[in-house]
């Protein structure tokens, strides 16, 4: 069997997404060839991946990540940081595994990108030469369209704890110092933003840390959408558990049609403006309408959407050539901007640039994506779906995936939190291990 047959099945094996068995499967190549400089802007979990597995695929490929921060906090699994019901080291990640792959670590930011000179440009004035770029930036707010907050109050007083890190930990002493009695207003954005399922699995663990510590508190929600995510099945665990429904339920959810959408916020009073009321309270998680990552639309990778539109084949850019965009950034509907999808994005695409490099074409992708919440304690629900890419589009493979069933099996949920809990054990270990 060839190096050239060979190489292929390993591309079919992690284009399919697969997060235990690729990492067991590889076999390193030595393809040869000299010159192949790949840069990486982002450490999160579509750049660690596609960083880690370039690496994998083909040694003689110089892999260079960037990273504007020493340790990456995984956004799955932070809300369970913030009930109290697992550490904040548990979601801390570092790059010493990527480099003993051989990857070279940046700890910097890069503030600009010359395409036409495939050059990027550091903070600290440094120049990175590239033969091909992966922008994996995740996702930046829409501050301006909310009176009021800004990056300075999220940080200080109002987090959104959306990017994982410092505002998680912010949002847990908030939560955990509040007065029994107290209430938390949590907002959700309009679609499409980062991890859809998020923003419910966070009310839910903040209902079940204030239910056994602080039960005469109250959660309202105010959304700017008229449904969600796994809709039917979070609000059935939220009467199943926390009296949804019924006069005593410590949530209260508003859609965007009962005035749900807010305008803006008063720090100083601690008030949420919506459409129609106002609402005090003690703790206010906003989490505004999101776009790109700064550096994607400095470079010009952006287009009306505030998204960055790509081919779905190699995810390079459709704006710029030899750049590929990856994870929250990227357009790539009907995949969902999550960490899963990041994680198989960023396999697909370090496998096209291998093949392109190499002289190969691209093979045809597919991918994988799984979003686990955790309602409580032994009620796991989950969403899982499988793509492929068909007439020069990324589509959904009919008759794959499924939604936990509605009908309640305490056996069934308590597995799904397992399953869930395994996964995140499994697929950071298949980025950053």
């Amino acid at each position: 069997m060839n190096k050239t047959h060979n190489r292929r099945n390993f591309l079919k094996i992690v284009g399919a997404g697969g997060v235990v068995a690729t990492a067991a499967l590889y076999t390193p190549f030595a393809i040869g060839g000299a010159g192949k400089k790949v840069v990486v802007i982002g450490g999160g979990m579509g750049g660690a991946t596609a960083a880690k597995y370039m690496r994998m695929m083909d040694k003689s490929i110089d892999v260079t990540l960037i990273s504007a921060d020493t340790n990456y906090y995984t956004g799955f699994a932070s809300n369970e940081v913030i009930s109290g019901e697992r550490h904040m080291t548990s979601i801390t990640f570092g790059y010493d595994g990527l480099r003993a792959h051989g990857v070279n670590i940046v700890i910097d930011t890069a503030v600009d990108i010359n395409a036409n000179k495939r050059e990027v440009k550091l903070a600290s004035g440094k120049i990175l030469a590239y033969d091909r770029l992966i922008v994996a930036p995740g996702i930046d707010f829409k501050f301006d369209e909310l009176e009021g907050y800004d990056s300075k109050i999220a940080d200080e007083k109002i987090p959104h704890a959306w990017v994982a890190g410092v505002q998680t930990k912010l949002l847990h002493d908030q939560l955990h110092s509040m007065k029994n009695g107290g209430t938390v207003v949590v907002a959700p954005p309009r679609n499409p933003f980062r991890c859809p399922p998020g923003p419910y699995e966070r009310v839910s663990q903040m209902a079940h840390y204030l239910k056994h510590n602080k039960p005469k508190s109250k959660i309202i929600v105010l959304d700017a959408k008229d449904k969600f995510s796994k809709f039917g099945l979070f609000t059935a665990g939220w009467k199943k558990h926390y009296g949804y429904g019924t006069d005593n339920s410590m949530i209260e959810w508003i859609p965007a049609y009962k005035g749900g959408k807010i305008e803006g916020v008063d720090v100083n009073s601690m008030t949420v403006l919506g459409e129609f009321d106002e609402f005090k309270a003690d703790v206010i998680n906003i989490i505004p309408a999101q776009k790109a990552g700064k550096i994607a639309f400095t470079a010009g990778l952006t287009n009306d959407s505030g998204w960055c539109p790509i081919h779905g084949k190699t995810f390079e850019s459709t704006i710029h050539k030899n750049i590929h965009v990856i994870g929250d950034s990227s357009i790539a509907s009907p995949l969902p901007k999550s960490g899963y999808s990041a994680n198989s994005e960023a396999k697909a695409c370090a496998g096209a640039i291998v093949a392109l490099f190499n002289g190969d074409q691209a093979p045809d992708p597919t991918f994988v994506n799984t979003c686990y919440s955790v309602i409580a304690p032994g009620n796991g629900i989950s969403v899982a779906m499988v793509y492929s890419y068909k007439d020069g589009k990324i589509v959904k493979v009919k008759g794959s995936g499924g939604l936990t069933p509605s009908e309640f099996n305490a056996q069934l949920r308590d597995r799904e939190v397992e399953y869930g809990h395994t996964w995140f054990n499994n697929i950071t270990q298949d980025a950053f291990g």
